[in-house]
């Protein structure tokens, strides 16, 4: 997903009226789907889904079950648990992107899924990174200067290269002012 699309983000809370104040909030950026429990967010979950704001206590399936489900299919989407919960001990062990505490105004649960979607598309960056360094780093082992100097696939893969970390750097920045300075707000309250 480039920074232009517009993100999947799934809702899940078994209060309907909850469900759909998030949605109207959310739907004004990203396409939004609902889903008013854990058994219909499992159906309404797919690769396409970014961003799941996350209910704990469900009466069918809880949020704990429906993250760790989301996880087990290996999805890519990102998970903040949206929840009346405080958090406590029993939270260590879940994969969850960010926790969140109701109530939650729309700017804070935007503010939320923009987060998690910078973190997303840094992780992106840095796997292609990773994966055209590791290419670079083979072919400038194997093949002479004259070799490489020659290929205008090496070449394309260089520019790449450079692309991508300059790339990784402006997320990085990015992440830093806004995400840390968000995180240590949070620790300060």
């Amino acid at each position: 997903m480039t920074s232009q699309e517009r993100a999947v983000v799934l809702i899940v809370d078994d209060e309907p009226a909850v469900a759909d104040s998030y949605a109207a909030h959310v739907r004004e950026r990203h396409t939004v789907r609902t889903a008013y429990g854990g058994e219909a967010a499992l159906e309404k979950l797919d690769e396409e889904v970014d961003v799941v704001l996350l209910d704990r206590r469900m009466p069918d399936i809880v949020g704990d079950d429906v993250l760790e489900t989301i996880r087990e299919r290996g999805l890519d989407a990102r998970v903040a648990m949206v929840t009346a919960v405080d958090a406590d001990f029993d939270i260590v062990d879940l994969e969850f992107d960010d926790y969140v505490v109701k109530p939650i105004s729309g700017e804070e649960l935007l503010e939320t899924i923009d987060r998690l979607l910078r973190c997303a598309e840094y992780e992106r960056t840095l796997r292609d990174y990773y994966r055209v360094t590791r290419t670079y780093v083979a072919l400038k082992s194997t093949k002479d200067q004259a070799e490489l100097d020659a290929s205008d696939e090496f070449q394309q893969l260089e520019a790449r290269r450079v692309e991508l970390r300059d790339s990784l750097s402006a997320a990085a920045g990015r992440l830093a002012d806004d995400d840390f300075e968000a995180l240590f707000r949070d620790l300060e309250e």
